[in-house]
């Protein structure tokens, strides 16, 4: 799995090429697609505005991630989603699930709580 991120370096982990692929939202509609059944490329294709190459682009690259998987039957080559990939993802990103949502409001309030502390205010003498 080559290809560059971000920073130009090779992206050499798995989950690089999952979330480079999930970045684009035209790849993100064809993974919600793939949800209902296994699709011809061609189907795939109908409801965009872009050109089959364009397509079979974006599909190479979802293929690369291991989000899909392209098989030909007969002469129609079709496309089956591939949820392991996205599962990996998906407990990597339960990972930061263990943070709770911070209430800005409340922290505003600790902090003028902290600044106007018992001190009254400022240390400095003027």
């Amino acid at each position: 799995m080559g290809g560059a991120g971000p920073n130009g370096l090779p992206m050499t982990d798995p989950l690089d090429h999952v979330f480079a692929a999930l970045a684009d939202r035209t790849r993100r509609e064809i993974l919600t697609m793939l949800l209902e059944d296994d699709m011809a490329v061609t189907d795939v294709a109908e409801p965009f505005e872009m050109s089959l190459a364009a397509i079979s682009k974006h599909l190479g690259i979802l293929t690369r991630a291991g989000l899909i998987s392209q098989e030909k039957r007969g002469r129609v080559k079709w496309c089956k989603l591939e949820p392991d990939a996205l599962r990996d993802a998906s407990i990597w990103m339960q990972s930061f699930g263990q943070f709770e949502a911070v209430n800005l409001d409340a922290f505003e309030r600790f902090l003028e709580a902290e600044i106007d502390g018992p001190s009254g205010g400022s240390d400095r003498a003027d």
